[in-house]
């Protein structure tokens, strides 16, 4: 790499897709700035998982301490490691900074951390640095962690009946959104370290430099200019698969193959990510959902979930049916033929089904899946959320048939390519997201 100019340190919060995320905004700030050296702090495994034999002339990984005693063995308490991490945070991102530092020969300039890691303003405020915090999810969850305090206090003063459905609209763009939609952490669960995490996040947000999202203001419009008033810079940038040209992934499980054999919209892509799975009950309902509606699907499923799958599924709907242990989902949300994508309602499945116009069946399990799915469903009308948020047969076979339907399936389709068309505009060279990547790119060259 040529000479180094300015350094900044990348800080990850090492779960889920929070350091893909963030290496994808690090990325095309590194292609801009090719003098500036990126140093990407994380964990060993998760920087062996999305670095993976991938080389950038200016972003270096650095490894840092998980919190895990040696020998650790993961035993399916998906808590156990986050807790670890979140106890040796920040020593082991200072300790990995120090590293950075010494094979850069360049002091740190400018902290960029995922917000989940509030710490970072502290941080960057002892060495006289600024702030600029990611945020992967959408501006609607982002606008709860910062609304904390007002929920809770609203929501004290709301008799027990009816609670639920007590709606958020005394936050602008948040009339459809309801308590029992929250993540656990704001009215419930308060005892947990990542409620106190997210709490204390909310409350030091303001005082960051910039805070960057994965998402287009036209998106959420209102929630947007109401995080404007509260933070010192808002910029929506993505979404990054359309911003981001990145080489595909090999469709090991031939996917794409077994999609063109298919026609134009016919197919259900089912994916709950990479770290969900539904419960045994709900997995077979689906299968029995599936097979009763006849219609050709794609099931992303881990190999170890498929001994809940319903006696003899897989043999009935071989024909028009393939099951893969993971499947390169851009590409195949990508695809003609699929009409359906039935997900947990993760952000950036979320954002990846808009980019590509395919209408959702949203079935949420936690965090900021109920709030994408309440958006998904009841503000922008672009899917549906199974029956009483669980899978059964019936509610999963009406929420296909509805999809499938002339009327409603048109709307909704109709709908959702009204925002892909929204989300292409806002990342081309005058759009919204282009612009917003601008400022950041300013801010990063006059700091870093």
């Amino acid at each position: 790499m040529a000479t180094i100019s300015s350094h900044i340190a990348v800080m990850t919060f090492p779960f889920s897709s929070h350091p893909s995320a963030l290496l994808n905004l690090v990325r095309r700030l590194a292609a801009s700035a090719p003098t500036v050296r990126f140093s990407f702090l994380s964990t060993a495994k998760s920087n062996q998982d999305i670095f993976s034999g991938q080389q950038y002339d200016n972003i270096r990984p650095y490894d840092v301490s998980d919190g895990l005693p040696e020998g650790f063995i993961f035993a399916g308490n998906v808590h156990e490691p986050v807790e670890a991490f979140m106890n040796v945070i920040p020593g082991n991102f200072k300790a990995g900074m120090q590293e950075a530092e010494a094979e850069a020969g360049v002091k740190v300039g400018c902290l960029l951390t995922d917000a989940f890691l509030a710490f970072g303003g502290e941080m960057a405020e002892a060495m006289g640095v600024p702030w600029i915090a990611f945020w992967i999810g959408g501006p609607c969850s982002l606008s709860v962690h910062l609304h904390t305090d007002p929920i809770r206090s609203t929501v004290g003063d709301i008799g027990t009946a009816h609670k639920a459905e007590q709606t958020l609209k005394f936050i602008p763009g948040m009339s459809k959104i309801q308590i029992c939609d929250l993540p656990e952490g704001i009215v419930d669960h308060l005892e947990m370290p990542i409620a106190h995490a997210l709490h204390v996040m909310g409350l030091k947000l303001p005082e960051a430099t910039a805070v960057v999202l994965n998402s287009y203001e036209e998106i959420d419009l209102a929630i947007i200019t109401d995080l404007k008033t509260k933070l010192k810079k808002v910029l929506s940038v993505g979404p990054s698969i359309l911003a981001l040209s990145s080489p595909p992934k090999p469709d090991e499980s031939g996917c794409l193959p077994w999609l063109d054999k298919h026609k134009v919209a016919s197919v259900a892509y089912i994916s709950f990510g990479t770290i969900l799975v539904a419960p045994p009950s709900e997995l077979a309902a689906l299968a029995e959902a599936i097979e009763a509606s006849r219609v050709p699907y794609l099931w992303s499923l881990p190999d170890h979930s498929r001994r809940h799958l319903p006696q003899g599924f897989l043999e009935r709907t071989s024909i028009r049916g393939l099951i893969v242990s993971w499947a390169p989902q851009l590409q195949v949300l990508a695809h003609t033929s699929v009409s359906i994508h039935i997900t947990h309602s993760g952000w950036n499945s979320v954002l990846e089904s808009i980019s590509y116009a395919v209408p959702m069946i949203c079935r949420p399990f936690f965090a900021d899946n109920m709030l994408n799915c309440r958006m998904v469903e009841d503000v922008w009308e672009i899917g549906v959320r199974v029956e009483d948020g669980i899978l059964t047969k019936s509610g999963t076979m009406k929420a296909i048939q509805l999809l499938l339907s002339d009327d409603k399936g048109k709307e909704l389709k109709e709908n959702i390519m009204l925002l892909q068309e929204s989300a292409v505009k806002a990342v081309e060279s005058n759009g919204s997201s282009a612009k917003n990547f601008e400022i950041l790119e300013d801010i990063i060259g006059f700091y870093g």
